[in-house]
């Protein structure tokens, strides 16, 4: 008996496995959406000596706007990464510094905004270099 229903489930098995096999690729589920395009700044935050930044707000606002649109942090490495909407457009990025202290107890100054160009969906690699 036992015998038996072991041979009816491993012909079953054997069975979804073949049609699976000659089941077209686009029944399979792969005709999901493609992703939408995006621009990306990516970046990382630098103190003064050259060393990366962990923990600092990283702030982005359109060129035309006046408060930031997104903020985000820089990780263990000092970097950031943000995506953004296709199409031609400027884009200020810097570092709110305000409260951060190094774990030495040295405070940092924001450095200069860093103004970044997107034309496309595309990728924009910059610094943020900050001052004592």
């Amino acid at each position: 008996m036992f015998r038996r229903w072991v041979a009816r489930a491993a012909s079953v098995l054997l069975l979804l496995f073949l049609a699976s096999l000659f089941t077209p690729v686009s029944a399979r589920g792969s005709d999901r959406e493609k992703p939408k395009p995006y621009a990306l700044i990516f970046g990382t935050v630098w103190d003064p000596d050259g060393h990366p930044v962990y923990g600092v707000k990283v702030k982005i606002r359109r060129a035309d706007e006046k408060r930031a649109r997104w903020e985000l942090y820089s990780n263990h490495t000092g970097e950031f990464a943000q995506r953004l909407p296709v199409g031609k457009a400027d884009y200020i990025v810097w570092a709110d510094v305000k409260g951060y202290k190094l774990p030495s107890g040295r405070r940092l100054k924001p450095g200069s905004e860093v103004t970044v160009h997107i034309d496309d969906d595309e990728r924009s690699d910059i610094g943020l270099h900050l001052d004592w």
